[in-house]
C-alpha cells in the first residue's frame, strides 16, 4: 500500500502543532471552564504552577451533554492522595451542576515530573502539543518541539501490554450495571483507538485527535483490523455498558495491538508508577 503523507495536524515544518484554544471552547462550555479554573485556585492556591484544559473542549468539537471535561493539573510539588481527592470532588462537584458535561477527568502531576527526561516523549509530549493553558506559566516552553515519529510513537503508547492485565481486573471488579461498565468501555475504546493510530502515525505523518480520524488512518495499514477500530471509535463517542466488548478489547484486539506495537515501535520506557 502506498504511502500516505498528509500533513494534518503539523506546522510548515513539519512538527506537530498545537491543537485547541481557550476561543475554541464553545460557548455552552465556557461557565464550567470558568468555575474549573476559579475552583483550581481555590484549592491549591500557590501550589499551584498550571492547569490545562484537553479533549474536545478546546478543540471546539464538544457536544452538549455527551462530552467530559479535561483537565491537567501541575502542581510545584508531588501531589498527595489528598490532593488527588480534592480533584475527584472538584470533579463530581462541577459534574453534578453542570449538566452540559458528562463527567470531569483530572490528571495530576508535578512540574517536575512533566518536565523530567523520561516524560518528555509522553507527558511532557501531552502537555506541549495536546493541553490548552488555562492557568499559569505554560510549560511548553521547557519542552522540545515534536514530529510524528517511532520514538514518540512507542514512548506514549508503547506500553499497552502492561495495561492489559490492569484493564482485565478493572473490568472483574466493576459489576455487570451499564453505569459501571459504560465509563470504561468509553475509555478503553479511545484509548485503543489512539494506540492503533500511533501505530500507524510515523507511517501517515500527521496528527489528529479525532477518534473516526485516526481509525480511518489506521484503516489504511491495518485493513484486517479496520472494523474493530472504526467500531471502537463509535463506542468512543458512544459508549454502551457492554462487557462482551470489554473481553474482546482484552482477549483480541489489544492483546494483538500490543503485540504489533512492540515489534514495529519497541516497547515504552519504563515509569515510576
Amino acid at each position: 500500500m502506498s504511502e500516505n503523507v498528509p500533513s494534518q495536524g503539523l506546522d510548515p515544518q513539519g512538527y506537530i502543532a498545537r491543537e485547541g484554544s481557550l476561543a475554541r471552547v464553545p460557548h455552552a462550555f465556557r461557565p464550567v471552564v470558568a468555575l474549573a479554573r476559579d475552583r483550581l485556585l481555590d484549592v491549591f492556591g500557590s501550589r499551584l504552577h498550571s492547569a490545562y484544559l484537553y479533549g474536545s473542549i478546546p478543540r471546539g468539537t464538544a457536544r452538549v451533554g455527551r462530552s467530559d471535561l479535561d483537565l491537567l493539573v501541575a502542581l510545584r510539588e508531588e501531589p498527595t492522595e489528598a490532593d488527588r481527592d480534592a480533584v475527584r470532588a472538584l470533579g463530581d462537584a462541577l459534574d453534578k451542576e453542570f449538566p452540559e458535561i458528562d463527567g470531569v477527568g483530572t490528571l495530576l502531576y508535578s512540574r517536575a515530573r512533566l518536565l523530567s527526561e523520561p516524560e518528555t516523549y509522553d507527558l511532557g509530549w501531552f502537555v506541549a502539543c495536546l493541553c490548552t493553558p488555562l492557568l499559569g506559566d505554560d510549560l511548553a516552553e521547557y519542552l522540545p518541539r515534536y514530529r510524528p515519529d517511532s520514538l514518540l510513537a512507542r514512548e506514549t503508547n508503547g506500553d499497552l501490554a502492561l495495561l492489559l492485565p490492569r484493564w482485565r481486573a478493572r473490568i472483574e471488579a466493576a459489576g455487570d450495571s451499564e453505569e459501571a461498565l459504560r465509563p470504561l468501555v468509553r475509555f478503553m475504546s479511545r484509548h485503543l483507538v489512539r494506540t492503533g493510530f500511533t501505530l500507524v502515525m510515523p507511517r501517515w505523518n500527521g496528527w489528529t485527535s479525532d477518534l473516526d480520524e485516526m481509525a480511518a488512518a489506521f484503516g489504511r495499514y491495518y485493513p484486517e483490523r479496520a472494523e474493530q477500530l472504526r467500531e471502537a471509535a463509535v463506542r468512543g463517542h458512544e459508549p454502551a455498558g457492554d462487557r462482551a466488548v470489554l473481553m474482546s478489547y482484552v482477549d483480541d484486539l489489544g492483546p494483538w495491538l500490543a503485540d504489533e506495537y512492540a515489534r514495529v515501535h519497541g516497547v515504552k520506557a519504563p515509569r515510576p508508577d
